[in-house]
């Protein structure tokens, strides 16, 4: 198979992770399973394969820029760079909804991280991560102001 054939179908087979990340709020089994473990496995595979067949005497490496720009020249290797992405976007999305599932964030304001940890990788995780500290460092505000306010009233 092409590494051109196997870039469209790898870069399709993450959307439906996707898609239950965004769509799907209520099943655990689609962040917690299928976004999480199962689609990550599978590009992990993939990725497993295109590394043992393309990296021993390939040219390159991973020492400088210089070395991992040659190394990306084999089609292969730079399709096992794209599949490295996929897996682990996929796999941070998956963590993301969960993650804010356990806290109480609301999801439509994880959705625009999920759609830039789809897009950008690290800047969506750096927006949830924000997020997150942002949120819990309000609620953590207002969980003290009304413990002094409960505290005046009883005094």
């Amino acid at each position: 198979m092409s590494p051109e054939l196997l870039f469209s179908i790898a870069s399709a087979a993450v959307l439906p992770g996707w898609a239950v990340l965004v769509f799907v709020l209520g099943w655990r089994w689609g962040s917690g399973f299928i976004a999480a473990v199962l689609l990550p496995a599978v590009l992990g595979g993939l990725y497993l394969t295109l590394m043992g067949l393309n990296l021993i005497g390939a040219d390159g490496g991973f020492g400088s820029l210089a070395e991992v720009a040659r190394l990306f020249e084999n089609p292969s290797l730079l399709l096992a760079g794209w599949v490295h992405y996929l897996a682990f976007d996929l796999f941070i999305g998956a963590w993301e909804v969960r993650d804010a599932r356990r806290l109480g964030i609301p999801h439509l304001l994880v959705v625009p991280c999920l759609i830039l940890t789809f897009m950008l990788g690290p800047v969506g995780l750096l927006l949830y991560l924000g997020l997150r500290v942002g949120l819990r460092r309000r609620w953590m505000m207002q969980a003290g102001s009304s413990s002094a306010s409960a505290g005046t009233v009883d005094s």
